[in-house]
């Protein structure tokens, strides 16, 4: 032991204010067992997965189709996440019993802390775990479908190759030519048709201005007087209404655009507002939950730290 009078104890340098230990001096031992943290956790995780196990065989014997006395299945959820909670609290109080009894530690700091290691080390190991899970299941399913479309497309292939034959058995070059070329000429004369008097124009004509005009109300949000009185002339002519009945049309088609404008904004509002609030609660929840788990680990290493005993006495300290 050295002793306190002697120059062999610690010194101050004068020149630079530091603490200089003399040589030889005693350095402290590390006082974390990963081993006991390990053992810890793999024992959490075990407990934790053993009563969910008991959970789920208690949860199916409640299912009584027969009778059609199930319980509902808010009552369900309600009780399997009670359940989960509670097992994987008395895990994690066991697996920091076990870490820090198996740390041989005496000191209760010490013993917290291996207790909160075994916390961290279970959460890991479960997300990693969780993780595999989905993955797997994503795989599964991925997989399932990659062969359900793989089957239908094949199918599908099929089917359309021989349709293909039969049309091409039916349909010479010439026929598919003319039949592309009237299309063509369809749409051009739709085109065509722009600035010209509605009653002069076919339909097909009004039809696609008016679509101009009613695409230029959507992306603008209004239509000058000259488009609007135009808008209202075709569709007057196109339904063989009078101008009255043609602008109250146009209006009334505005006002239903407007409200279905309106309502979609209103619920994409509420379904983000929703989302943000399931995330909230999730998160609030998912706090809630490892915090539980601290105190149930750190109480378990707690009760798991080796009591002091006072030499010569037999007592604990």
């Amino acid at each position: 032991m050295i002793n306190q009078g002697s120059s062999a104890g610690p010194r101050e340098n004068g020149r630079s204010g530091a603490v200089v230990l003399p040589e030889g001096a005693p350095s402290l031992r590390s006082r974390m067992s990963w081993g006991a943290v390990i053992a810890g956790a793999i024992v959490a995780v075990t407990i934790g997965l053993m009563l969910n196990a008991l959970g789920a065989g208690i949860g199916a014997t409640a299912v009584d189709a027969a009778a059609r006395d199930t319980p509902a299945a808010s009552s369900f959820g309600i009780g399997a996440a009670v359940w989960v909670l509670i097992s994987n609290l008395i895990g994690l109080a066991v697996g920091g019993y076990v870490a820090a009894r198996l740390s041989g530690t005496a000191d209760n700091t010490d013993g917290t802390l291996h207790g909160l290691a075994v916390w961290g080390t279970t959460f890991l190991i479960s997300a990693v775990l969780l993780g595999n899970l989905v993955a797997g299941v994503t795989s599964t399913a991925v997989s399932g479908a990659s062969s359900l479309v793989g089957s239908v497309a094949q199918g599908a292939g099929s089917a359309v190759s021989a349709v293909g034959e039969q049309a091409a058995n039916r349909t010479d070059t010439g026929t598919l030519q003319s039949t592309a070329q009237g299309l063509i000429n369809r749409v051009q004369g739709a085109l065509d048709g722009a600035g010209r008097d509605p009653a002069a124009m076919n339909s097909d004509q009004r039809r696609a201005e008016m679509g101009t005009l009613v695409t230029r109300r959507v992306t603008d949000g209004e239509l000058s007087p000259q488009d609007r009185e135009r808008l209202n002339r075709l569709v007057a002519a196109e339904y063989n209404l009078n101008p009255q009945e043609a602008q109250q049309r146009v209006q009334e088609a505005e006002q239903q655009a407007t409200e279905a404008a309106r309502q979609a904004e209103e619920t994409a509002r509420n379904a983000a507002d929703a989302a943000a609030t399931g995330a909230a609660t999730a998160s609030f929840a998912i706090f809630g939950i490892m915090l539980l788990g601290a105190i149930a680990a750190i109480l378990g290493a707690r009760r798991g730290t080796r009591p002091v005993v006072a030499l010569g006495s037999g007592r604990v300290a």
